[in-house]
């Protein structure tokens, strides 16, 4: 770990991506960035206790289609890369900045493998279906929605696993370090043993 200065995590939604980056970050005392905070898109499309569903929102989920949907998010990670590439840049080269976590699902696995910066790692955090769906549905309060709110979860949940699908054929094409969350007890577990994959 000595000469690495950036350390990247990818992962859909709830996979466990900013909890993770968060136990690292204090267990190594370095900082911590997620790209979620980088740039703005169409949010997650349920109500939180102080907030509605923004319309725009809603309507964004419910006119695209799934293939829509995936197609645009993806266009959004993209546009983000050029401000992603440079902070890893920055940190990974300047001796004077902090030691990095970035993560976020705009960390793309076939970007990062076309990055040519030294002391940087990178790890993909995945997940079965089931289980992520099942974390959506705990985060949105699935279980007590209305049937219109419960659609705008769906319509999420299925680009949450057409993203997953998607992220992984491109981590095992391109030969990257990926974890499956659910062979893990805790989130301590899962800082050990994700520290220990990009110490290799």
């Amino acid at each position: 770990m000595s000469s690495t200065r950036v350390i990247l995590i990818g992962g859909p939604s709830h996979s466990g991506k900013s909890s993770l980056a968060i136990e690292m970050a204090k267990k190594l005392g370095w900082s911590h960035v997620s790209t979620d905070r980088m740039a703005r898109h169409p949010g997650r499309p349920w109500k939180t206790d102080t907030t509605a569903v923004p319309d725009q929102v809603a309507d964004h989920y419910l006119s695209l289609s799934v293939d829509e949907l995936i197609a645009d998010v993806m266009r959004h990670y993209n546009r983000m890369w050029p401000g992603i590439e440079a902070l890893v840049r920055t940190h990974a080269s300047d001796l004077s900045a902090d030691r990095l976590i970035l993560e976020g699902s705009a960390v793309l696995p076939e970007r990062v493998a076309a990055l040519d910066v030294d002391g940087v790692a990178a790890l993909w955090l995945t997940a079965d279906s089931e289980l992520l769906e099942a974390r959506v549905h705990a985060s949105s309060g699935y279980n007590r929605a209305a049937p219109g709110e419960k659609a705008l979860v769906q319509k999420f949940v299925e680009r949450n696993h057409r993203y997953n699908d998607r992220m992984m054929d491109a981590v095992n094409s391109l030969g990257l370090v990926s974890f499956h969350v659910g062979t893990v007890s805790s989130i301590d577990d899962l800082t050990e043993r994700c520290i220990g994959l990009v110490a290799r």
